[in-house]
């Protein structure tokens, strides 16, 4: 019995060591984990926080855009009118009527007619 026990102790003892040395390696190993984890989760923190940073300069970008374009299509319709006006006062005939109507200029021999409106 002697030589049993003895096996059976180096049998307990090595898989004492056995097992503490699983534990050590879980040990480390769950730290590891823990590391990785804990890196992924700021990592994670920060690209959510840049995009939504983003996100939000991107809107106000697009609403910046919008006012641009309604002001850009303002400022064509004013040049359109005024590039109109321009055409229109190189007209003789054009100026000679704005002479008359704001004016009360005429031509000589020209006969101004006055009508006056009645209010019903």
């Amino acid at each position: 019995m002697g030589k049993y026990a003895a096996k059976e102790q180096a049998r307990t003892q090595t898989a004492r060591t056995n097992q503490e040395s699983k534990n050590v390696k879980s040990a480390g190993g769950r730290r590891r984990i823990w590391i990785w984890v804990s890196f992924m989760v700021v990592f994670m923190g920060w690209a959510g926080y840049s995009f939504i940073s983003q996100q939000s300069q991107i809107a106000d970008k697009s609403a910046e855009l919008a006012k641009k374009k309604v002001e850009q299509q303002t400022t064509l319709k004013s040049k359109e009118q005024l590039s109109t006006e321009v055409k229109r006062l190189n007209d003789p005939e054009y100026i000679g009527q704005l002479a008359r109507k704001n004016y009360g200029m005429y031509l000589p021999g020209e006969t101004p007619i006055h009508t006056e409106e009645t209010s019903p």
